[in-house]
């Protein structure tokens, strides 16, 4: 099978000839593994989630059967920078970049109180001239052997407390001041005028999401994401299959989400991702017991502690541990829980891509 038969088999729940790999590496990690394999060094591309489109030749050297687009920066509106010495980009967001992923500085709506203020807020065009061309060429160097994943970064939540503050969303989703729902829609509209070039590229698949969970439960209550995120979750999904009825939808929230697994289901998502599995109660025997006639689960292989810590005989064992329980029956995509971290040896990610590449078919 081609790397693009064996995704949308594996996305069919079909049992293709292996699963499916599509990892992510860290700068530091790639750069590491281009050494290793005297392979040259791929920059990261420019895009809120880099990671993600980024060390594409690497990947797919390695065995990755999916390659990623996204919307990057246009050029005449670059990232530049802020006297203090932080990176400002597009959105107005300043972030101190450690190398490895940004660490916010300062918000730029954490002023915003009412509907005015985001309504007199300059949000970047995502129609603009050149935001598509690397995902034109990604799609031109892959886009025959490979599955295409239109990424769509993160979808409501995370972009709007990237404007505001995590602690300022937090509580105003508890008192509810009239900019949120204001905010909130301008972020879901931009994200679907973004979805809507990028189906127009004829992706396999949609990627998008927020993180609403943490180690050990939801970031909010369920009845909260309930009210909030899922009508506008809702709204994202039926554009998507409105634009491109065939198309796979993936979702990506970190951590424990349990409680609305469901809802997702009921909404029409077809792929879970990251399958986090150290959170809690995102076991995944279990998610495969209750949910695997649903959905299709893309992850769950542990970057907290096996992947750094683990030897190469481990790592194998307990990735072919996780193909037998995820993988049977199709509806698997195999990938590390996160981006691989520089922490992790080379020995370690080898072993993770020779244990999935051993597991076809006899």
């Amino acid at each position: 099978m081609t790397s693009r038969e064996r995704v949308i088999a594996a996305v069919a729940h079909c049992e293709p000839d292996r699963p499916p790999i599509f990892a992510t590496l860290t700068p530091q990690a790639a750069k590491t593994l281009s050494r290793h394999l005297h392979l040259p060094y791929e920059p990261p591309l420019d895009s809120m989630l880099s990671t993600r489109i980024s060390h594409m030749s690497l990947l797919t050297h390695l065995g990755n059967d999916c390659v990623g687009i996204a919307a990057c920066a246009p050029h005449y509106r670059p990232s530049y920078l802020h006297p203090d010495g932080s990176i400002v980009n597009e959105w107005g967001m300043r972030f101190r970049n450690t190398g490895m992923y940004r660490e916010f500085c300062a918000h730029p709506l954490n002023y915003a109180t009412d509907v005015e203020d985001i309504d007199n807020y300059d949000f970047p065009d995502p129609n603009a001239p050149g935001r598509f061309l690397e995902a034109q060429r990604t799609i031109d160097q892959f886009g025959q052997s490979h599955a295409v994943v239109a990424d769509l970064e993160t979808a409501i939540f995370e972009t709007s407390w990237y404007l505001v503050g995590l602690e300022k969303m937090l509580a105003d989703l508890l008192l509810r001041p009239s900019y949120l729902s204001a905010l909130l829609d301008r972020v879901m509209e931009i994200n679907l005028d973004t979805a809507r070039n990028l189906l127009s590229m004829n992706p396999d698949i949609i990627w998008a999401g927020d993180d609403f969970g943490t180690q050990h439960g939801m970031v909010m209550d369920p009845g909260t994401w309930r009210e909030v995120f899922k009508p506008r979750i809702r709204i994202l999904f039926e554009e998507f299959r409105k634009i491109k009825p065939d198309v796979r939808i993936a979702w990506h929230s970190c951590g424990s989400i349990w409680p609305i697994i469901p809802d997702f289901i009921e909404m029409g998502l077809d792929i879970l991702n990251p399958i986090q599995p150290k959170a809690r109660e995102m076991d995944p025997l279990r998610l495969k017991r209750e949910f695997g006639r649903d959905l299709v689960f893309f992850g769950g292989i542990d970057v907290q502690d096996l992947l750094p810590n683990g030897t190469p005989g481990q790592v194998k064992d307990e990735v072919k541990r996780l193909i037998e329980i995820l993988g049977k029956g199709g509806g698997f995509i195999a990938a590390p829980a996160h981006n691989i971290q520089p922490d992790t040896p080379v020995e370690n990610v080898l072993a993770m891509y020779k244990a999935v590449m051993e597991s076809g078919r006899s």
